[in-house]
């Protein structure tokens, strides 16, 4: 399996790439044909946010599966195995739903995925503030490419990121939103082509927006 340590506004100490290479066995363990893991580590320079100073996100690809994971800490090794903690517990439960696949049992949610684009390789050098919100949307983006902008002076920062996937349907897209962990999933959903959001609500209950302009709805 490939492994991509990269840093966000910080620079990769050796340390901390040869422990990431010594725990990403539990990876392989559980998902044997996992092709590629990348780790980016992130600083959070805001003083006030020193308990959570250090952030790590873990993307595992196999195959057209992308399972995702992050945690965020005072420092970036218990931020590291706390995002590995929440990986390994979603690639069980990937490789469970798989194994009841073949034994012909019917699941909720299809395992079935679009493809997902990884995350660039190189470093993300920090971006200088320049006051202007609408920066962050003026420029053209390539597929998989990201630009951050800071708002004046203040915490706020503005990431803008352009992401190509194959149009899926709801059951696709709930799936995917819980490998990767997030509480919504933007998509395209195959059966009526409109952009759509699948969001959680409460318990095991589910939300989905359907976004559309005025002159396409009669």
């Amino acid at each position: 399996m490939e492994i991509v340590v990269t840093g966000r506004h910080t620079q990769v100490k050796q340390r901390f790439r040869d422990v990431v290479e010594s725990k990403m066995n539990r990876v392989t363990a559980i998902a044997p044909d996992a092709q590629r893991a990348q780790i980016v580590l992130t600083h959070e320079g805001n003083p006030r946010q020193a308990d959570t100073a250090k952030r790590v996100e873990i993307t595992v690809i196999a195959g057209s599966t992308v399972v995702r994971a992050e945690a965020s800490s005072t420092d970036e090794f218990s931020a590291l195995d706390m995002a590995l903690d929440k990986l390994t517990l979603r690639l069980r439960r990937t490789r469970d739903r798989r194994k009841d696949h073949r034994r012909g049992y019917t699941n909720p949610v299809p395992v079935d995925m679009g493809v997902v684009e990884p995350e660039a390789e190189e470093e993300v050098p920090e971006e200088e503030p320049n006051n202007s919100p609408a920066a962050a949307v003026a420029s053209d983006l390539g597929p998989g490419e990201s630009v951050e902008v800071q708002v004046g002076d203040t915490p706020i920062v503005i990431r803008r990121k352009l992401h190509i996937a194959e149009p899926m349907t709801i059951d696709e897209a709930l799936y995917e939103m819980e490998l990767i962990g997030h509480d919504f999933f933007l998509f395209v959903n195959k059966e009526t082509g409109r952009p759509s959001v699948v969001y959680h609500r409460h318990g095991w209950s589910y939300g989905v927006f359907e976004i559309d302009t005025p002159e396409n709805v009669q």
